[in-house]
Order: structure tokens, then sequence, then C-alpha cells
């Protein structure tokens, strides 16, 4: 992971994208902080990201498995069992994140997760279920550590990492007051496996397996195990005042860069990207999106615009909104990719939020899935045509975003 004499990691200087304005704080910090990590280190001793962490109800976890094996390229490894979880391991390959899979054992179990989503209306009806962070490669993880909290960034002890039956050969810092998310440390040699100890007993569930091995037989038979490709972002949804501080947290959390802003004046909200400073595909460390209101909801009754990231935080908390999936590009039965693969989707009874957006002209098209019933995650698909570098555009992430809308107030009418 450390880069060579002809390979200086530089965080700065990298094409700025977008059409949001930011404010003088941030223009000005955001040299200042990424030439600091640059400097002390941190740029070089961290890496991709290794995995991600998603929390759901007490015996659900069968079901979404069975949800993303379908859905997805990931693929059933093992079960961890400890006292007060069963973490189901996830895995695509070495190369790309894994998914841990925490299922609680007991519903009335009560942790700082669990607080976090008591405190908002649809967070407390699935009490359990969130995504909790990602945890990121490091090749010296007590000297990250360290200079992260010489930072002022705080880190759970390692009693306390016990205490929440993580792995304690991570270390993870304390929710973040913008996200609400966690980030994981792990120190990893170049060819040593994932590992994630003392999580207990490990053992292959046969009821897991069996869900699993279902939906890979269905992907074949559907003829789409091809088209679905790893990870290419994950997107959290914060709070309009917290945006930038969101942004600037996780840059100096880890070693992406700032890919710039987008405005989406239809929607009052805007999306911003941070990337990888490394030359890594998104598949082996995603895109880290972030999208906010324009305005807080306080004063939105004086303008009537359109509310729909700002009402999901306040329903939810501030979380991870969606993951979002590559789609090989090409086309199959005479259709492209993704248009075949969310027909073939949709025909097993999952939903989508609209049809798909975009254009081959436009350079990518685009869909959202109905959020999942077990963690409250839409997957996003994506197929981007020739050489396109972007996300998403302007119009494809104002109708997703008003569609994405449209289902939360359904849920709250």
């Amino acid at each position: 992971m450390h880069s060579t004499n002809n390979e200086i990691l530089k965080s700065s200087g990298h094409p700025r994208n977008g059409d949001k304005l930011n404010s003088e704080f941030f223009e000005t910090y955001l040299p200042r902080l990424l030439e600091e990590r640059d400097r002390c280190g941190l740029t070089d001793m961290i890496g991709s990201i290794e995995a991600l962490m998603i929390s759901v109800e007490p015996g659900n976890a069968i079901e979404y498995i069975a949800e993303l094996a379908l859905m997805t390229p990931y693929n059933y490894l093992v079960t961890l069992n400890s006292p007060l979880h069963l973490t189901h391991i996830l895995r695509i390959d070495m190369d790309s994140p894994d998914i841990l899979l925490r299922e609680v054992k007991h519903p009335h179990h009560h942790d700082i997760f669990r607080s976090l989503n008591d405190l908002h209306p649809s967070g407390s009806k699935r009490p359990h279920s969130r995504y909790l962070g990602e945890i990121l490669r490091v090749t010296d993880r007590q000297k990250v550590v360290a200079l992260q909290q010489t930072r002022e960034f705080r880190f759970f002890s390692d009693a306390a990492v016990i205490e929440l039956d993580l792995p304690t050969n991570v270390s993870f810092s304390k929710p973040s007051p913008y996200t609400q998310n966690i980030v994981g440390y792990m120190e990893r040699d170049e060819d040593a496996l994932r590992v994630y100890h003392p999580l207990g007993q490990c053992n292959i569930l046969p009821r897991a397996q069996d869900v699993h091995d279902r939906a890979k037989a269905l992907q074949h038979k559907l003829n789409i195990a091809d088209l679905i490709q790893p990870i290419d972002h994950l997107a959290t949804r914060i709070y309009s005042q917290n945006r930038e501080a969101a942004l600037l947290e996780y840059l100096a959390l880890s070693s992406y860069y700032y890919w710039g802003s987008y405005n989406i004046a239809d929607q009052n909200s805007s999306t911003n990207v941070c990337k990888s400073v490394r030359a890594l595909a998104e598949s082996v460390s995603p895109a880290k999106v972030f999208t906010a209101n324009n305005q807080p909801y306080c004063v939105n009754h004086l303008d009537g615009l359109p509310s729909p990231t700002e009402t999901f935080v306040r329903n939810y908390g501030a979380r991870l909104h969606h993951i979002a999936l590559s789609v090989k590009d090409g086309e199959r039965g005479g259709k492209e990719n993704i248009e075949f693969l969310v027909e073939a989707i949709a025909s097993q009874g999952k939903g989508f939020l609209l049809d798909v957006v975009g254009s081959r002209d436009d350079g990518l098209k685009q869909i959202f899935s109905t959020a999942s019933s077990f963690s409250a995650l839409i997957i996003e698909y994506v197929q981007r045509f020739g050489d396109f570098q972007g996300f998403f555009t302007k119009d494809n992430v104002a109708r997703l975003t008003e569609a994405a809308g449209e289902e939360e107030s359904l849920k709250h009418d």
C-alpha cells in the first residue's frame, strides 16, 4: 500500500467537478487538511475500503442474504457466532470490500447503534437495522490511530470494542456527529486473507448457504449473473448544515480526495463526491457520496421547495441511503444491460422506484430499487457507456431523488 519514490501520493491538485458553490471556510480548510494529511503520512498509510458493516433485526439476516445474493455479486462465505451477534461474512473477492452483516440475537439488546435509531421515528421502527460504516485497510493501525487522536478524533476503547461485539483486530472511531457512521482501521498484509476476530465460532449455516445457492442459481437462470459488478459508490444523506463538515471529516479519516459537488436545484439539494486518492477502480474502493438539502427544513415553509433529503434524515437520522452497483456495459436480449437486469429482478417481485433514467447520449443510465425491508437500504444500478467517468447527470439525480422522496412521503402520510 505504501507509495514508492516514483509514486508520491498527493491529495491536492485533482480536477474539480460540479457547480455547487462552497463556503470560504470549506475552500480554506480543504487544501490545508489534505496537505497536512499527506505530510504526516496518513494518506500513505490508509488504503482502500476493506468492509462495509450493516446491522439487521433478529431473524432477518437469512432473508437479507437471499436478497443480496440475487441483487448483487456478493456470496455468502461464513458466519461468526459471538455472544450478542451472528456476523455473516459476504464476499465477492479479495479486491472488493466485504459485507459484515451483523444480526442482533436478542430483540431487547441495547447499544449505541440502537440509540442512534431510537432518536428517529422511522429508525426506531427497526431499532437494530442500520448501516454502521466502513473498515479501511491500513499499514500501521497503532500509528494511524495515534495520529488521528492527536487530531482530536475519538475512538472506542479496547474494552468498548469487546462490549460492542466488534472485531478486536479493528480500531473503530466513535459515531460521526455529522453522518452517524463509524470508521474502522484494520491492518492487513498484501497477500493475507481478511479476518475478523475474535468474533466467536466460525460456521457455515445451512440455511444461509441454501438461500445463497438458490439465489445464485436464479441469477444464472435469469441470465444476469455476469451483469452485476461490484460496488460503485456509497451514498449517505446528512443535514444541510453538516454538508461541508461531513466532507472534511471523511477526508481527514480516509485517503480520499474531494472530487466535487453538484447543485440539484430542482430537489433543493446537492450531491457531493469523494474518491480514493489512489488510482483504484471504484470496485476496489467505492466512491463516497454525501447528499444534503440546500437549506434546512425549518425555513422551507417560506419557499415551499422540495425537501426529500432532509425529510429522510429527519425520519431515519443521518445514515447511508443507498449502495450503488455497476452494471456491465453492453446489451442483452435486445436491451441495454441495465434494463435487462432490472426486468429480470422485477420479475422476482423486487420493486423499483421509477423507470431506468438516463441514456447512452447522457453517458449513463441509473435506477433505484425500493428500500429493503430488512436494512432500509436502496440498491442503485448504474450502467456507464464508453469512457463516461461521472456518477450521475443532474437530470438523472434529480429524478432519482424525487422518486426516493415520494416513497418516503408515502410512508409518513
